[in-house]
């Protein structure tokens, strides 16, 4: 019988948790609550009598769109990468430790980062990205690029599948069903330009096939200010659950892309250029890949808390349009 991790059913948690061993046996589950707002799974913060930690359960859907299906086994994928990296001990410094796994029930026991908060804040006006933190980002990024150069289990097929109806199909499909105008007022009739653009679609699917093709490089898969995490220790990354063997230039071109949503200054992302000492880019696919991140954003189902007007919305299309032909 599988386990449903639920906040409200501390006794079950405790039980599973004694079953497994994975508290002690004078251990005793105090409280259950969701330690900031995710997309993908059901989290919990557990605090004991003695500690505190974090469980993640994946499930056969999206937890935020339950209508969304999506691999149940995700959580193993993110499992495996935290043992992945275990080896460079510089990168595992960025990440919880993973306390254990149990794959029959696709939950996660994590370490608890504690009272932290993601990065998210970027997104309302006038908020910049401290440039020593963004620093940190650009050294986990070389870090992870450079340490690894084969697939191994992290293939992760079916998890990018999904990423890629949403990245790449469904913002430029013109009967989706997302009222954009309930967003953004205006913003549906900005979008059908672009998706009844031929040409541009034709290379949005050839892009898509760059995402979907193996690739040498470990990326995080999802490296945007929601994986960002800011703790008492520094800068933290989370949620690697679309983790692949793939082109460098999509963890890059996402967390560019997403500098650009948040209006930051230009020179920062120059500043991530600079600084990155991974793998030799592609400059041309890495605009192409930042374009379409901002793109699948703004006329997308993962929409983000932006504080931008239609005009502001619209000259980004217009940008990233350019960047998707350059």
């Amino acid at each position: 019988m599988t386990f449903v991790l639920n906040a409200d059913q501390l006794p079950d948690i405790q039980a599973f948790l004694s079953d497994k061993k994975w508290i002690a046996p004078d251990e005793e589950i105090q409280s259950a609550a969701k330690p900031g707002e995710g997309n993908m799974n059901y989290t919990l913060r557990i605090r004991t009598n003695f500690r505190s930690f974090i469980l993640k359960q994946s499930r056969a859907y999206v937890e935020k769109y339950p209508q969304i299906p999506a691999p149940a086994h995700r959580a193993r994928i993110e499992g495996t990468f935290y043992t992945y990296i275990q080896e460079v001990v510089a990168l595992r410094a960025f990440t919880p430790e993973l306390m254990a796994m149990d794959t029959a029930h696709n939950i996660l026991m994590l370490e608890d980062l504690g009272e932290s908060s993601d990065f998210t804040f970027l997104y309302q006006r006038g908020a910049t990205i401290d440039p020593e933190d963004l620093r940190a980002l650009m050294d986990f990024l070389s870090l992870l690029h450079t340490h690894f150069d084969t697939g191994g289990e992290i293939t992760n097929r079916e998890m990018r599948l999904l990423n890629a109806e949403h990245i790449f199909e469904y913002p430029f499909r013109t009967d989706n069903g997302l009222d954009l105008d309930s967003i953004t007022p205006g913003l549906a009739k900005v979008a059908l330009a672009y998706q009844t653009d031929a040409a541009l679609k034709a290379r949005i699917t050839d892009l898509s096939q760059v995402y979907l093709s193996e690739g040498k490089t470990l990326l995080h898969g999802d490296f945007f200010p929601g994986s960002w995490l800011r703790t008492y220790e520094g800068v933290r990354i989370i949620d690697p659950e679309f983790c692949f063997f793939g082109p460098a230039e999509f963890d890059l071109a996402v967390l560019l892309a997403h500098l650009r949503m948040s209006q930051q200054e230009e020179r920062l992302s120059d500043m991530v250029l600079a600084t990155y000492r991974g793998a030799v880019l592609d400059t041309n696919l890495l605009d192409q890949l930042t374009g379409i991140e901002i793109m699948r954003r703004l006329i997308g189902l993962a929409q983000l808390p932006l504080t931008l007007t239609l005009k502001e919305k619209e000259d980004l299309l217009a940008m990233a349009y350019g960047l998707i032909n350059s």
